[in-house]
């Protein structure tokens, strides 16, 4: 296996959700390191990112990404991510021996542009049903995340740009899916990224580790 050389430069589509997720269903997914940040009394903030990564990208995928709490280190704010699933081995290997990502392989099915699947064998992890843009603008975002690479706690920053609407969504996670525990429930907003350009940094190492962090 062999995967590219930081930045990863990644062009296509993606739609991503928020959810209020309660902080003692999530808590044992955290890093004792990190602070969970609130958002609301007993509340963080969760996203669901759904991609696919096609021509112009150092590597082509799709990828689900669940990332269920917003997260502080030292005065900095970034995303934890618990589970991440792409279809293509080389991601996996990059994502995990560069950023320390738990990635695992799954098929990925998209469905007449209103409907994508992910499922591992016989087994669905989630389906989200999603609507078209109707109204949409060029935005620029920028973001972090927190990760952990043996005893090392890392920050990565990703750039995106991309025409942005907002759409309306609905995720249904399968009681036996690995992430059902979340308590993801219905999305409150939804973003809808077309003509996408995603930037991933190479991570910087912020911290040490003195837990385990288990993924479910």
């Amino acid at each position: 296996m062999s995967y590219p050389a930081t930045p990863w430069t990644l062009c296509g589509k993606a739609i991503a959700s928020l959810h209020l997720v309660n902080i003692n269903q999530v808590r044992s997914l955290i890093p004792s390191e990190l602070q969970i940040f609130s958002v609301w009394p007993g509340k963080t903030l969760g996203c669901v990112y759904l991609s696919n990564y096609g021509e112009g990208s150092v590597l082509e995928y799709s990828e689900l990404i669940v990332a269920p709490a917003v997260v502080s280190y030292q005065n900095k704010i970034g995303a934890w991510i618990s589970h991440i699933y792409v279809d293509n081995v080389d991601s996996v290997a990059g994502g995990r021996e560069i950023w320390g990502l738990p990635k695992e392989l799954a098929d990925f099915t998209w469905e007449e542009d209103q409907r994508v699947r992910v499922s591992q064998g016989d087994r669905n992890l989630c389906t989200l049903n999603y609507t078209q843009q109707s109204l949409a603008w060029r935005q620029r975002l920028t973001g972090s995340t927190f990760s952990v690479k043996g005893v090392e706690l890392l920050k990565f920053s990703a750039e995106c740009e991309a025409r942005l609407g907002l759409i309306s969504s609905q995720l249904e996670v399968p009681t036996d899916s690995p992430f059902a525990s979340l308590g993801l429930g219905q999305a409150f907003l939804t973003g809808r990224f077309e003509q996408m350009t995603l930037t991933v940094a190479h991570p910087a190492i912020v911290g040490q580790r003195v837990g385990e962090v288990i993924y479910r």
